[in-house]
């Protein structure tokens, strides 16, 4: 049975963090809000637990989890080679709506999907989810819907299509926005938009100047 926490009272939200942490730890799946749209979440370096989050959505391994972070300084430890116009993004615009994909460390053991060596990996400006992700470390986070379904922006609309797939929901309201990430590719020397989202190209251009859109 799923259970669910108002994290905007702050009993209830201690205790719901707790047992999130611990359903993570154990390989269970949780709903957590973030700055953009609520999230469906498992332990990144746990293999069995991330095929549950893709089998909970209808996804397939072809479309690989991005994973979020709680801090920037994460980023060392999970990716390799990052440009200096990488860095400058991720200081310009982490927290908040920036996704970068970028290749990973080749000594990690996790399996994400069919990634080709790169992870898609993003740090949210909620303070609920960076607390659990603190906690815990990394996460393979995708939107918390069906698969073909709109990304939802309650705790209600996660929870109606992910039942009890999901161990702990973490209500934090309503989400800010329904505009998903802007991600960019930060493999090579010159980063590439690949979805315009809450961050305009005009926006990521002030701070990388030669970025490209992808044709």
């Amino acid at each position: 049975m799923a259970r669910r926490y108002d994290c905007t009272e702050a009993t209830d939200r201690r205790t719901g963090l707790r047992e999130a942490a611990a359903a993570v730890r154990r390989g269970e799946l949780v709903v957590l809000p973030t700055d953009t749209v609520y999230g469906i979440g498992a332990d990144a370096f746990s293999p069995e637990a991330v095929g549950d989050l893709l089998d909970a959505k209808g996804r397939g391994r072809g479309m690989p989890s991005p994973v979020l972070i709680g801090s920037p300084n994460t980023l060392h430890g999970l990716v390799t080679d990052l440009s200096e116009a990488a860095w400058d993004l991720v200081d310009a615009f982490w927290p908040g709506a920036l996704t970068v994909v970028a290749r990973h460390q080749p000594s990690l053991t996790w399996d994400l999907g069919d990634t080709s060596g790169t992870v898609a990996i993003r740090m949210p400006l909620h303070p609920v989810a960076i607390e659990l992700l603190t906690d815990v470390g990394p996460m393979a986070v995708s939107s918390a819907n069906l698969t073909g379904h709109p990304a939802p922006q309650d705790c209600q609309s996660a929870q109606d299509m992910l039942g009890d797939s999901v161990a702990v929901y973490l209500d934090g309201g309503p989400t800010p926005a329904a505009v998903p990430s802007s991600i960019v590719d930060v493999t090579g020397e010159v980063p590439v938009l690949l979805r315009a989202g809450a961050i305009s190209a005009e926006e990521l251009r002030k701070v990388a100047p030669g970025l490209r859109e992808a044709s």
